[in-house]
């Protein structure tokens, strides 16, 4: 039976979902106070990670603490106040990340992770987006053979455990497919699964008119407040108000203040991250997604140019930002490929969504009839999007989704 539905929140989570419903027939409208895919999804890397099975924990080994300590790292930064901010969520986090806790997170986030393109590709085919989407994998780019050798281990337990697939690529072999990286590589691994996107913002945009092609309604607007009225809910805007029998909330990392203020709290907190795009260098090129995995940075050849994007930062999700975390990325950047000028007026940043057990929250509201939720996606919202989309809409359908979705539930907070 079709249904009034309000989606809150377009970026790509936001939009998959409410492009799924509208397949379904759903009479859906899709609210955001910016246009589709202008906030965290136009600023990541652009892989559809199949090979992402294990989310990104915290270290827990004393010398890798030791070295994020100074707070001069590429990889991960952090703000003194952001830490005081998200003291309880941070200290979970870095609990959930080892042991036996941390490996039944792998298993429930691979139950995800496994189903990304296949949830992708009929999305991308409905869109038109083909031109947006290339295959081949990307890079991890390796100095050090001991930090090359505990990474194959795991790759090889991944592909046992998850069918990832992969390449071992020595010095030579590397030379070969990137013959303008710094010599100093030992090699890398190539991940081969994955699918590139030269333009993630605008893939999410044509995912977005794909759904107003079903016949979903785009509204651009502020969201004031969600409140019950009689069986349905009120969505107040900056333009007017609206009204529905069901809603769900996708807002990313502002997903935790408009819950609070509906009895619900979730420990969000925000890992942000910049990018610059540069031309390269006279004579250079670069073939492949790369990413330098002992510096903790992303070089992608895009449609704006080479893509750099920088690891993480710690900090209050409004706080102003800080570029020298960027500027040590540019300068460790440099010396593996030879990039050249700036493309950007200004570097872009946005903000990761993140829950202490590095598992999204997808499914109903507790004791909120009609509300659900589809949020805390961390590192991989754009490649998990169109399977949070999917699983969502069997869900509010009254079908049994094609994942168990226990693990996924607002209330094991």
């Amino acid at each position: 039976m079709s249904r009034n539905i309000i989606v809150l929140g377009a970026g790509i989570v936001g939009v998959s979902v409410a492009w799924h419903l509208a397949r379904r027939g759903h009479a859906v409208t899709l609210v955001d106070r910016r246009e589709p895919g202008r906030e965290t999804s136009f600023g990541n890397a652009g892989i559809i990670q199949r090979e992402a099975v294990r989310p990104y924990a915290f270290p827990r080994d004393l010398g890798t603490l030791l070295r994020v300590l100074p707070n001069r790292q590429v990889d991960i930064r952090y703000r003194p106040a952001g830490m005081v901010g998200a003291a309880g969520p941070l200290l979970q986090y870095w609990i959930n990340s080892g042991g036996a806790r941390y490996e039944r997170i792998v298993e429930e986030w691979a139950s995800l992770i496994v189903r990304c393109q296949e949830a992708h590709a009929p999305m991308i085919e409905a869109a038109g987006a083909e031109s947006l989407v290339s295959q081949g994998g990307w890079l991890e780019l390796y100095r050090s053979q001991k930090a090359l050798d505990k990474r194959l281990t795991a790759a090889r337990e991944d592909h046992e455990r998850f069918g990832v697939e992969y390449e071992l690529l020595d010095a030579e072999a590397l030379k070969a497919v990137e013959p303008h990286l710094d010599k100093g590589l030992v090699g890398a691994i190539r991940w081969t699964q994955p699918w590139m996107v030269a333009d993630p913002g605008a893939l999410v945009q044509a995912y977005a008119k794909s759904f107003e092609a079903l016949g979903g309604q785009l509204m651009q607007a502020s969201v004031e407040e969600v409140h019950r009225v009689g069986s349905g809910w009120r969505v107040t805007t900056s333009e007017g108000a609206l009204e529905a029998q069901q809603v769900v909330v996708a807002m990313g990392p502002w997903t935790g203040k408009l819950l609070s203020r509906l009895g619900l709290h979730a420990p969000l907190f925000a890992k942000r991250g910049y990018h610059m795009h540069y031309s390269a260098g006279e004579g250079a090129k670069l073939n492949h997604w790369v990413m330098d995995a002992e510096e903790g940075f992303l070089l992608e050849p895009m449609r704006a140019g080479i893509r750099l994007t920088t690891g993480a930062e710690l900090a209050d999700l409004d706080a102003p930002p800080q570029y020298r975390q960027l500027a040590a990325a540019e300068k460790a950047a440099r010396g593996l490929f030879p990039l050249g000028k700036r493309r950007d007026a200004e570097p872009w940043k946005g903000a990761r969504p993140c829950l202490p057990d590095m598992k999204p929250v997808i499914g109903a509201a507790p004791g909120k009839e009609g509300l659900w939720l589809a949020f805390g996606h961390g590192h991989q919202g754009f490649t998990l999007g169109p399977a949070t989309g999917e699983l969502l809409a069997q869900m509010m359908d009254g079908e049994t989704p094609a994942v168990d979705m226990t693990p996924f539930r607002f209330e094991r907070f």
